[in-house]
């Protein structure tokens, strides 16, 4: 099966940032979140598959195209939205509709209208007089409405009141029902990522420190509280991310959860008094202070 995009050996260098190293790779019809704080790197990733910047070193291949040399045709089938990117306030909504049927050819027209509808927006206002999150749904309908065979979307939720925030989560879910449709959106809300994506990447300080399965990161992840004294020979167990003192107990986070784990801390002086699952963002905040997932 195709791959949606492919980059490997990625690197872009900035004054003050710089992308390291970034393999990663998602087949046509899955959706990968992207995770990561503020300044990881997610947007600089999301430039460079759309040919927006050019990388310093590795490759980047989309839909089957190598990019930068293919980048013209690649644009064809990508959709993008930013939270930067700005609409022509003066103008309506209608207006840019009008201007996307003229620029692309798949644009759906019976979409569109549908997404007018979902989102509650008025196609004949100007977009001066839209909230901040009817602007948000103004230019998520304009770029999906192109029906991209990937789709692009650097946090597509940020800003919106829970309300909105839940509308777009519905129609990005819709979306990802046609499986020809590959979606990575980035986010720094990891609740979102849970709900819609098939695949996770955490980015941190420029560096790609884990990608799955969601359900294998949620699958693989514990938190057990423990009973006893912390054994010096415990820091060098591969699969324990973090043991710590929480009250009177002691706190240990698994990177790789095995059934005879709780045995093995048993004789080890710690007794296991509860195990429970961990958040998506709980293992990212783990796996950063960790310093990546093996």
């Amino acid at each position: 099966m195709m791959a949606a995009f492919a980059v490997s050996g990625l690197c872009k260098r900035y004054p003050h940032f710089a992308l390291q190293e970034v393999t990663l790779s998602l087949t046509e019809g899955e959706v990968m979140g992207l995770v990561g704080v503020n300044g990881a790197g997610k947007t600089t990733l999301l430039r460079l598959l759309t040919g927006i910047a050019a990388a310093d070193a590795g490759s980047v291949e989309v839909l089957g195209h190598r990019l930068p040399q293919a980048q013209v045709t690649a644009k064809r089938e990508i959709g993008f939205a930013s939270e930067d990117m700005r609409l022509y306030r003066s103008q309506s909504l209608d207006w840019h509709i009008a201007m996307m049927r003229r620029i692309y050819p798949g644009w759906d027209d019976a979409y569109a209208a549908s997404l007018v509808h979902r989102f509650d927006l008025r196609p004949q206002q100007t977009l001066g007089g839209y909230s901040h999150g009817q602007r948000v749904k103004a230019l998520l309908l304009l770029c999906l409405a192109r029906r991209p065979r990937l789709l692009l979307l650097d946090e597509p939720t940020t800003g919106l009141d829970p309300v909105a925030r839940a509308e777009v989560l519905e129609a990005l879910a819709d979306v990802l029902r046609d499986e020809r449709r590959s979606v990575l959106f980035s986010s720094h809300n990891s609740h979102d990522v849970e709900q819609l994506a098939d695949r996770i990447a955490f980015l941190h300080g420029g560096r790609l420190i884990a990608h799955a399965d969601k359900e294998r990161f949620l699958d693989d992840w514990r938190r057990l509280l423990c009973l006893g004294s912390v054994p010096p020979a415990l820091s060098s167990w591969p699969e324990l991310a973090q043991v710590r003192h929480a009250g009177s107990q002691v706190e240990v986070k698994v990177r790789r959860w095995s059934e005879d784990l709780p045995a093995r801390l048993s004789a080890a002086g710690l007794s296991v008094q509860r195990v429970d699952p961990m958040s998506l963002e709980d293992i990212f905040v783990t796996s950063v202070r960790a310093g990546g997932v093996a």
